[in-house]
C-alpha cells in the first residue's frame, strides 16, 4: 500500500466531508450533499481494506469498489455544479483531485492484472 495514496485519500474525505458542511441546507443541497458525504469518505476505506486482501482478486475487488465511490462522487460534484448550488470555483478543485485518483485506481488495477495474466 502506498503511504501517500493513504494520506491522500483520508485529505479527499476531510475536503469532501467539509464542502457538506458548507452547503446550504435547502433539501436538494442536504441530499445530494450526503449522498456525496457517502461516497466521497468511502474511497479512503476501499483503499485502506485493499491493504488486507487475501489475493490479488480481493485487492483489485476492493480497489474497483474505491473506484465506484469515486465515480458517483464525480456524478454527485457534477450535480452541484449544474444545479448552481455551489461555486464552480470551489468545486473544480475536488472535481480534479476525484479525477486524478480515479486515473489513480485504474492504473493501479490494470497493473495487477498485468501481472497477474503473466505470472
Amino acid at each position: 500500500m502506498d503511504q501517500d495514496l493513504i494520506v491522500r485519500t483520508k485529505d479527499f474525505a476531510v475536503r469532501v466531508i467539509r464542502l457538506y458542511a458548507a452547503l446550504p441546507k435547502t433539501t436538494e443541497a442536504q441530499v445530494m450533499g450526503k449522498q456525496l458525504l457517502r461516497s466521497g469518505t468511502s474511497v479512503g476505506a476501499h483503499y485502506r481494506e485493499a491493504k488486507y486482501a487475501k489475493s490479488d482478486a480481493d485487492l483489485v475487488s476492493q480497489l474497483e469498489g474505491g473506484l465506484q465511490e469515486l465515480e458517483e462522487t464525480a456524478y454527485w460534484l457534477e450535480l452541484l455544479e449544474e444545479m448552481n448550488i455551489f461555486p464552480k470555483t470551489k468545486l473544480k478543485p475536488l472535481q480534479l483531485e476525484t479525477a486524478e485518483l480515479i486515473a489513480i485506481f485504474v492504473t493501479i488495477v490494470k497493473k495487477i492484472r498485468s501481472r497477474r495474466k503473466v505470472a
